[in-house]
């Protein structure tokens, strides 16, 4: 047995369910809010305070909005991809998929390079394309190490902060964000910011490109290589296409089956959509993609591509499935939030890093604070509403540019994305793999852009 089949047989024996690691952050950061929070009193009087953070957190009403968009995105991307449209596409791409090697370093290849574009997109893509190469693989009754796949599949949240959706990149190009965004806590620093700062000093910088260039070349080799000497059996994974079927339709049921009707509503949710980006978002491509954008798309290429909507809910019947983890998980990490929000938990380790903190090594600690927030924070967004005026006060403080500052924060975040099983839940749906099965190849991914990533700090 070589020495990466026994680590990742030991990475499977100590690595509990994804439910079971929420719970454990639960309790974790519960007691964390609880000893080293700012909340004061007496013993009850914390214990209840802690509790109201985690219960405000757990049932936030735009945080349970964002987990509906979520659910939505993966069940929907999903039902597109049993349709025979995308099957047909995606046979094209796996032509290159020959065995275990030249599929990992295809699938984590395109998932990469569609994450730097959208991360949404690039969450469904890889977890759509890792799965068709195991239905591949298992129709044909090829070996395929499928574990493998599924975290090449995982790659593009490894990249998503830095590319074109990465949220505070997008928060920072927006005009009058950054005043805002400290104007409570100093409004002096606020008059000295600038007004934005756009794409070109953050996603098309020489560093992150670089850095991105890097990875879309170092990771696709480095997985190949994994691919060539990790043990592969055949995957035990079916096909999945739904199609309609039946010939003969009596009353009512003629508009279930009917393709007229069916192609004609998904016609008009996609003119929705495309008059939403002509005349809402003035053609902006790159705008467009938010959540609630990507849905209406997703829904309507799914109506246009299964033709009818007895195929469409079949096709949704078989997708839902898959986001049942994510329905009771999501909650659990929002309550984290709440508690890490409310305790001034964040507070305490960016600032802590400030204090052991120069010009030079500033970036890279705001990197590992970043991505240690992010273990217990898992969004974006969150994490830059959070974190994002401490960095700001901090950069300005050490003399240390803020874009850089910004795009270390950007590359914490997304790495640990590798170790924090929470995104991996709706690839885990689509794929039927556990996490246990993919966390040992995903932990060398984060050791990888570990690598990169403050080696690109260091050097600009």
């Amino acid at each position: 047995m070589s020495f990466s089949d026994k680590f990742i047989r030991v990475v499977k024996a100590v690595l509990p369910a994804p439910f079971t690691i929420a719970v454990i952050l639960t309790v974790f950061t519960w007691c964390l809010a609880f000893f080293f929070g700012n909340f004061e009193g007496s013993f009850s009087t914390r214990f209840l305070a802690v509790a109201a953070s985690w219960e405000a957190g757990l049932w936030s009403n735009s945080l349970l909005v964002f987990a509906m968009q979520m659910m939505l995105m993966l069940v929907l991307g999903h039902v597109l991809a049993l349709s025979k449209p995308i099957d047909v596409s995606i046979q094209k791409a796996l032509m290159f998929c020959k065995d275990t090697a030249s599929s990992a370093a295809v699938v984590v290849f395109l998932t990469m390079l569609v994450g730097l574009f959208n991360w949404g997109l690039g969450l469904i893509f890889g977890a759509i394309f890792a799965r068709k190469v195991g239905e591949k693989f298992a129709q044909s009754n090829l070996p395929l190490n499928y574990p493998l796949i599924g975290a090449a599949g995982y790659a593009g949240l490894m990249v998503w902060h830095g590319g074109l959706s990465g949220s505070s990149l997008t928060k920072v190009a927006e005009k009058g964000h950054l005043k805002n965004l400290v104007s409570d806590f100093n409004p002096d620093l606020a008059t000295s910011l600038p007004s934005q700062i756009t794409f070109a000093e953050t996603v098309f910088s020489p560093m992150n490109m670089l850095v991105s260039l890097t990875l879309m070349i170092v990771v696709p080799l480095i997985l190949y290589r994994v691919g060539k000497t990790v043990q592969s059996k055949v995957p035990n994974i079916k096909v999945q296409i739904v199609e309609s079927s039946k010939e003969v339709y009596e009353g009512a049921e003629r508009l279930d089956y009917s393709k007229l009707v069916g192609i004609a509503f998904g016609t008009i949710v996609l003119m929705v959509a495309v008059l939403k980006l002509v005349f809402q978002y003035n053609g902006q491509l790159l705008s467009f993609f938010s959540p609630n954008n990507i849905n209406l798309m997703l829904l309507s290429l799914g109506l246009l591509f299964h033709q009818n909507f007895t195929a469409f809910l079949k096709a949704l019947e078989s997708a839902i499935g898959g986001v049942s983890g994510i329905l009771i998980q999501f909650p659990l990490y929002f309550g984290i939030m709440g508690m890490m929000k409310t305790s001034g938990l964040v507070d305490v380790f960016s600032q802590g890093m400030v204090s052991i903190s120069n010009e030079t090594t500033y970036p890279i600690f705001t990197f590992i604070s970043a991505g240690i927030v992010n273990i217990f924070v898992p969004s974006g967004g969150g994490q830059w509403a959070i974190q994002g005026p401490i960095i700001v006060q901090a950069a300005s403080d050490l003399g240390v540019s803020l874009p850089k500052s910004i795009m270390a924060l950007a590359y914490g975040d997304q790495l640990t994305n590798m170790l924090q099983p929470f995104w991996a839940l709706p690839l885990l749906g689509i794929t039927g793999l556990k996490a246990k099965e993919i966390l040992p190849y995903t932990l060398l991914l984060f050791g990888v852009g570990a690598f990169v990533f403050l080696l690109g700090l260091l050097l600009f």
